[in-house]
């Protein structure tokens, strides 16, 4: 299989498997395992006529399998889990899709058995037939769309709401991490939902938030005495980005490294969840971690 056919094919299978997974790392793992797949059938000389609905389908069929055997791992993380973020620099790239990448929605998603997942995210996000959607979940077609249906009902009871301004939600999420980034939170409670929430992941690995936090004073409280107590021991930087197609921010040690990302929901004009990753595991793919233990440690 040439390069250039690789190159095609590889975007269109990892946002089915990241959007399966809500891991960049499993997902990365699922296409390359899918491409070895095609690139052996095509190589034994059968014929494939959609090398894109076959990779599809062999993808689709992995991530199934890699959330059977992960129920149990979820189960027995520490803390809260949330997906891997997916940092992007150039927003408008990602626009179409963005809300069926937030980490909102993709932590919806686990609440769905694998193949209800599967055939909730070909129909609704990438709008495959449900002829073809029965053949990848190996359900007839009746099956198939019962499958989506009750993951539809289940997904529109629970949908996280988006600001639908792009530039009131860029503006209120500029206003919150340069509070962030200079320490000073006192504009910080006006910005936030009454019903506001607060998500952390570390793991087990570092210090996080043994469990979500809700409402305004709360998470308030909690973000003041983070910062009051990260800038009296890290020479912190913020660095605004999109986050899984929604306002985000990265935090950076005085060496570059990476600290968390940030991500938030924002709709009818105030912040409704704020969700940190600070779980090294998931932020490798990001570029260098920083070791926030040795640091809080050292002062």
């Amino acid at each position: 299989m040439n390069e250039a056919l690789y190159a095609d094919l590889r975007p269109a299978a990892f946002a089915v498997a990241y959007r399966m997974l809500g891991s960049v790392s499993e997902a990365e793992d699922a296409v390359q395992e899918g491409l070895l797949r095609l690139h052996r059938t095509i190589s034994e000389g059968q014929e494939i006529e959609s090398p894109r609905a076959y990779l599809t389908a062999v993808v689709t069929r992995i991530c199934i399998d890699q959330l059977r055997s992960a129920r149990v791992r979820r189960e027995q993380y520490v803390g809260e889990w949330l997906p891997e973020p997916l940092v992007d620099d150039d927003p408008a790239r990602h626009a179409e899709m963005a809300d069926s990448l937030s980490l909102a929605f993709l932590v919806l998603l686990e609440s769905l058995s694998p193949e209800q997942r599967a055939a909730f995210l070909l129909r609704e996000v990438f709008d495959y037939p449900y002829d073809q959607i029965a053949q990848i979940v190996g359900k007839s077609e009746d099956n198939a769309r019962q499958l989506a249906a009750r993951a539809r009902r289940h997904v529109d009871e629970r949908r996280p709401r988006f600001e639908a301004s792009r530039q009131a939600r860029e503006q209120l999420a500029d206003r919150f991490f340069a509070a962030i980034g200079e320490g000073d939170l006192r504009p910080l409670e006006e910005m936030l939902a009454e019903d506001v929430v607060l998500h952390g992941d570390g793991g087990g690995k570092v210090p996080a938030l043994a469990r979500a936090i809700h409402g305004r004073a709360r998470v308030t409280r909690t973000l003041r005495a983070w910062v009051k107590a990260s800038v009296g021991v890290i020479d912190m930087s913020v660095r605004r980005v999109e986050v899984n197609g929604q306002p985000g921010a990265m935090t950076f040690d005085s060496e570059g490294r990476l600290i968390n990302v940030f991500a938030l929901d924002i709709a009818d004009g105030r912040i409704q969840a704020v969700r940190s990753v600070v779980n090294p595991d998931k932020l490798h793919h990001l570029g260098p971690v920083a070791d926030l233990n040795a640091l809080m440690q050292r002062g």
